[in-house]
């Protein structure tokens, strides 16, 4: 079975809510954790919804710039993310905002719903950071680090990000730049935190095995227990 038939199974068993777990999927600006969440066919909350806005007076500033550090979980709202996990493995649904990036605010609210999916995504650069906090509350279903090339990670992060029109080409050149260089202790930071570093292929494959019936595939391996970066 692969990850896209996780719903229909779910479907198939009952037509009442059964509680779900959550896969974290974490890895660096660019390293294409969006394409790999919607080919896996499951349900995928955007964990950038819950930035922080740009008149939010906690809001980090790079060192030594005027820049504000959007890539510093202080820039993110832990809480609220954590929160909506909870409430999506309880009930199946949940409010959650949506975030312009151009306009560094949050634009409208919108209801979330699994469709109930026994498992489904939350992807995010800062998606690493609520490993411990998910696995506490017994929600966890895997957690996972996408990794690649630093130099392709950077061409497909800029494309992207001057595609959307998400801040100045400057502030992106520099960001670009600044991630690029710090990819490698991002990645290293990320599967500290207790997400599995892999690439496209192993994470699709952990995401079959999370969305298995018990029993029918081995297990993946716990979140905290990642190979060396």
């Amino acid at each position: 079975m692969n990850a896209g038939e996780c719903s229909s199974v779910s479907s198939s068993r009952s037509i009442q809510p059964i509680p779900a777990r959550v896969v974290l999927l974490a890895g660096p600006s660019g390293s294409g954790k969006s394409s790999l969440a919607a080919r896996s066919g499951l349900p995928v909350l955007r964990l950038d919804d819950f930035y922080k806005e740009g008149d939010d007076p906690t809001l980090p500033q790079v060192l030594g710039s005027a820049d504000i550090d959007w890539d510093s979980p202080l820039s993110w709202d832990a809480d609220a993310a954590v929160a909506a996990i909870q409430e999506l493995c309880r009930t199946g649904r949940t409010a959650v905002p949506v975030y312009d990036i151009s306009a560094s605010a949050r634009v409208d609210r919108e209801t979330f719903d699994t469709g109930g999916a026994p498992v489904f995504i939350a992807e995010g650069i800062f998606a690493a950071d609520i490993v411990r906090r998910c696995e506490e509350l017994g929600v966890l279903a895997d957690a996972l680090c996408l990794r690649g090339r630093p130099s392709t990670t950077f061409r497909r992060r800029l494309l992207r990000d001057l595609r959307e029109g998400r801040k100045s080409v400057p502030f992106l050149l520099r960001r670009g730049w600044r991630l690029m260089r710090a990819e490698r202790g991002i990645v290293a930071r990320q599967s500290g935190l207790g997400a599995y570093p892999c690439d496209k292929q192993e994470a699709l494959d952990r995401l079959a095995a999370a969305c298995a019936p018990a029993g029918s595939l081995a297990p993946a391996r716990r979140a905290g227990s990642a190979r060396p970066v």
